[in-house]
C-alpha cells in the first residue's frame, strides 16, 4: 500500500473562493483520512468487512449531523463545508462517506426536520456521537426508483402501528440501532416511522458476496407484524415530495464524494506516470498520457466549480431537485471516466490493491445506481427542461 501523500488539484485556484473555516474543515478531515482510513481500507475491502473501529473517530471529527444545530449534536456547518467533508471521506473510501452521509442526510436530518421534541431528544445526540447507527428504509426488493409502488404497509391499531414488508439495499441495515422506515397506509397515505432495533417483528439481514462497496455493510430490513409504538410515528404526508427532499441532501453528498474519488485517481495516475519509465523515459512525457491527464484535470476542475456553486445555492436554500440531480449525474459520469483513465495509465498495477484505483472503480459501479439511476436523474432534468414528466 502506497503512503497517502494526497494533494488536491486546484488548477483554477478555487481555494480562494473558500472561507478559512471551509479550508479548515477540509484539511482536518483530509488529515484524519490519511491517518485512519488509507492505511487500513484496502484490507477491509478485500475481506469484505466494515471498519467499525472508525465510527468513534468519525463522530469526533463531526461527521455525524455536521449540518445540524449544536443543540442536537451537529456542527452547524454550511453546505460547502459539508460537501468538502464528503469529498474527503469518499476519497478515503465510499464506505466511510456512506456511513457519514446516511447518518447525517437521511437519518438525523429526517428526525430533525420532522421529529417531535421528544424524538429529537431521544435519538439525535446518540446518533451524533456514533453510539447509535441509523438506516434509512425506502428501497424495496421490487421497487427502487419507483417508491410510489412500495409494498411495505402500515396499519394503525389502538396503541401501535403494525408494519409489514421489507426494504432492500439498505446501508448499515445489519448493524443499525434505529431505522427510518417509509410505508403506505389506507388510501396510499405515506408515513415515516422510527423503528428501534428491539422492536418485536423487526429483523435485518446482510447482503453478502458484493463486488462493490465491499467495506460497506448493506442489507435488508424485514417487518413481520412489527409493532411500532404510536410515539415513533415520524411524519405523515399526502405526497412523496417530503421523501424526495430527504433524498436530495444525500444526493448532494454523493456529488461531492464522486469528486473526491476522481481527485484521488488523478493524483495517483499523475504521480505514477512520472515514476514509471518505458523506452528510456517516464511515461508522463508521452503525448497520449498527457492527453489523458489533461482531460482528467479539465473534468475535475469543471466539477469543482459545479459543486461549489451548488453548495452556495444550498446555503441560500435555492437549490432545486433538478440542479442536485444534474450534479449527481454529471459527477458520477466524470468520476467513472477519470478512474478508468487512471487505471489505464497504471497498466497492470492498476488492478492491484497496491493502488486505490480499482477499489474506487468498483465502488463507482454502485454509485451509478445509488440514490437514483442515471436514467432517473436524466428524466428529472428532462422534466425540468420541458415541463413534461416521462417518469409517470
Amino acid at each position: 500500500m502506497q503512503k497517502d501523500n494526497f494533494k488536491s488539484p486546484d488548477f483554477y485556484e478555487l481555494d480562494k473562493l473558500l472561507t478559512t473555516e471551509q479550508i479548515l474543515v477540509r484539511n482536518s478531515v483530509r488529515d484524519w483520512v490519511k491517518e485512519n482510513v488509507s492505511p487500513i481500507i484496502e484490507n477491509y475491502f478485500l475481506i469484505g468487512k466494515f471498519p467499525k473501529k472508525l465510527i468513534k473517530g468519525l463522530s469526533e471529527i463531526g461527521a455525524f449531523g455536521a449540518i445540524l444545530p449544536q443543540k442536537w449534536g451537529g456542527s452547524e456547518l454550511d453546505f460547502v463545508s459539508y460537501g468538502l467533508m464528503m469529498q474527503e471521506l469518499e476519497r478515503g473510501d465510499s464506505s466511510i462517506r456512506v456511513l457519514s452521509s446516511i447518518q447525517t442526510s437521511l437519518v438525523m436530518n429526517s428526525i430533525y426536520k420532522y421529529g417531535s421534541e421528544k424524538q429529537k431528544k431521544k435519538y439525535l445526540i446518540p446518533l451524533s456521537k456514533g453510539e447509535s447507527i441509523g438506516s434509512f428504509g425506502m428501497t424495496e426488493p421490487n421497487h427502487g426508483s419507483d417508491p410510489k409502488s412500495m409494498n411495505t404497509r402500515f396499519e394503525e391499531k389502538e396503541d401501535f402501528f403494525l408494519i409489514n414488508g421489507s426494504k432492500m439495499w439498505i446501508g448499515h441495515a445489519p448493524i443499525c440501532d434505529v431505522a427510518i422506515v417509509w410505508a403506505k397506509g389506507k388510501e396510499d397515505k405515506l408515513a415515516g416511522f422510527i423503528v428501534d432495533r428491539n422492536t418485536k417483528g423487526f429483523s435485518t439481514q446482510e447482503i453478502k458476496n458484493k463486488l462493490s462497496y465491499r467495506s460497506s455493510l448493506t442489507g435488508e430490513l424485514v417487518f413481520h407484524n412489527a409493532k411500532v409504538p404510536k410515539e415513533n410515528l415520524l411524519h405523515v404526508c399526502e405526497s412523496f415530495k417530503d421523501l424526495y427532499e430527504c433524498l436530495n441532501l444525500a444526493r448532494y453528498a454523493v456529488s461531492w464524494g464522486a469528486l473526491g474519488i476522481s481527485m484521488e485517481c488523478y493524483f495517483v495516475a499523475l504521480n505514477y506516470s512520472k515514476e514509471r519509465k518505458q523506452f528510456g523515459k517516464s511515461i508522463s512525457s508521452y503525448q497520449l498520457i498527457q492527453k489523458k491527464l489533461s482531460d482528467m484535470l479539465t473534468e475535475i476542475t469543471k466539477a469543482q466549480i459545479f459543486v461549489w456553486r451548488l453548495g452556495k445555492l444550498m446555503d441560500e436554500n435555492r437549490a432545486s431537485y433538478a440542479q442536485i440531480s444534474m450534479a449527481k449525474l454529471t459527477n458520477i459520469k466524470m468520476a467513472c471516466a477519470v478512474a478508468r483513465n487512471s487505471r489505464s495509465i497504471l497498466g497492470g498495477m492498476g488492478i492491484t490493491n497496491e493502488y486505490p484505483v480499482m477499489r474506487h472503480l468498483m465502488n463507482l459501479e454502485t454509485l451509478v445506481s445509488y440514490l437514483g439511476t442515471e436514467e432517473i436523474h436524466t428524466l428529472i432534468l428532462g422534466r425540468e427542461i420541458t415541463g413534461n414528466s416521462a417518469l409517470i
